[in-house]
């Protein structure tokens, strides 16, 4: 389970994309247009947990400049539990002060307000424009709207994972049903400043499945450095990425910790699939394995150097199997290898036999949109795939276009 894309679901559980957040039992959803976005958009969500168990975990951006909502969700994460979620789409609250902190600590006391349950067991998620404050003479209001329209239907769902859009073109949901009587949904958003370390990525999962909050938290760390933390568009870590993990426990079935993880994992790698899909401008969906790294580490990090390498997402919109770029670009990664050693193969070519020319270039076909790069570094016994996209004329245009 190292590589994205390769983790195995259970005989006893299945992924589909006809649901999310609202599929397991004990959760309530909506996504409503407050006015936040100047176009009229959807863009506020509510998620509530009903209980009757309310264990909580998040992982969060590592960037050093972190929004408002984000510093805000970390505090109240330190108790564990969450009985609801907001998020807002059409600004990010991120480099907005003091005053940016007050908003997100104002939205949490207005929805609690609502609810009947205390601010400290809401958290808080935004996504847009850096810079600046969000309109709160819409936004409270817009509380009231959404709550007065949760559900737990799927279309409650569907409308959850819309309002938190931006640069995303379609909404981005799943749901995972275990046969043992228990189920995890979620959604996604993201499409560019997309290199999670846990872009404006966010994602909200749900599960109805009892597990004590320490083994919530240790799974959702595992599960989103195998998945979330394996997507880079654009090396662009956001200030605002979340993943937020709430459980109902009412299902009333108490799984294994090892069990969750499984699922958990399968869950995430679906909704990250559908992340690259999306991605800003893309044309191709590309995956990158490296393999025979001496560790996991290096392994991840020579594939994320290509990933985020220019020449290189160039080359794969131009469908150019340039692999002297892709050889130049681990060469830049912190990894250890012998040069003389490296193997690259292109969809299924191998174009780089030994540091040297393998077969004819035009034997790469990367004519399609999926593009497999295989780097072997015959190193060690460590393996791991990266996923990314191309660099293309769209991406360039839309986001020199983003602010206006």
């Amino acid at each position: 389970m190292t590589a994205l894309g390769t983790v195995a679901v259970t005989p006893h559980a299945s992924v589909d994309r006809s649901a999310g957040v609202t599929a397991p039992a004990g959760f309530r959803a909506a996504g409503v247009t407050a006015g936040i976005k100047p176009a009229g958009k959807p863009d506020l969500t509510v998620v509530v947990n009903d209980g009757p168990e309310y264990a909580a975990a998040g992982v969060f951006t590592t960037n050093k400049v972190k929004a408002a909502p984000v510093l805000w969700s970390q505090q109240v994460l330190t108790a564990g539990k969450l009985k609801a979620v907001v998020l807002n789409s059409g600004g990010a609250n991120a480099c907005t002060g003091p005053e940016g902190f007050q908003d997100t600590h104002r939205t949490a006391e207005e929805l609690a307000s609502i609810l009947g349950v205390g601010a400290i067991e809401i958290g808080v998620c935004s996504t847009g424009l850096i810079g600046e404050r969000l309109p709160m003479d819409k936004l409270l209001p817009g509380l009231s709207a959404a709550v007065g329209a949760l559900g737990a239907t799927a279309e409650h769902s569907l409308a959850a994972a819309t309002a938190v859009m931006t640069t995303d073109n379609v909404p981005k949901q799943a749901v995972l049903t275990h046969e043992g009587g228990w189920s995890i949904g979620g959604f996604a958003k993201g499409a560019g400043m997309c290199a999670p370390n846990m872009a404006t990525m966010l994602s909200v999962i749900t599960t109805d499945a009892v597990l004590d909050q320490p083994h919530l938290d240790h799974a959702l760390r595992n599960a989103v450095g195998k998945t979330f933390n394996r997507l880079d568009v654009d090396g662009g870590t956001s200030t605002n990425d979340t993943v937020l993990l709430l459980s109902s426990g009412a299902s009333g079935v108490t799984v294994t910790p090892e069990e969750f993880e499984v699922a958990l994992t399968a869950l995430a790698a679906d909704l990250v699939k559908q992340l690259q899909a999306d991605a800003e401008g893309v044309t191709k969906h590309v995956s990158i394995t490296v393999l025979n790294a001496a560790t996991e580490a290096e392994a991840v990090a020579a594939a994320k150097v290509v990933a985020e390498d220019n020449l290189c997402k160039t080359a794969f919109f131009a469908g150019d199997p340039n692999w002297g770029r892709i050889a130049m670009a681990v060469g830049n990664a912190p990894t250890a290898f012998d040069p003389q050693l490296l193997d690259i193969t292109l969809n299924g070519a191998a174009i780089c036999v030994a540091g040297g020319k393998g077969v004819d270039r035009s034997e790469a076909d990367l004519s399609g949109p999926e593009i497999d790069v295989v780097i072997d570094l015959h190193a060690g016994d460590a393996s791991a795939t990266v996923l990314t996209t191309d660099l293309s004329h769209a991406y360039v245009e839309e986001n020199s276009a983003y602010s206006s």
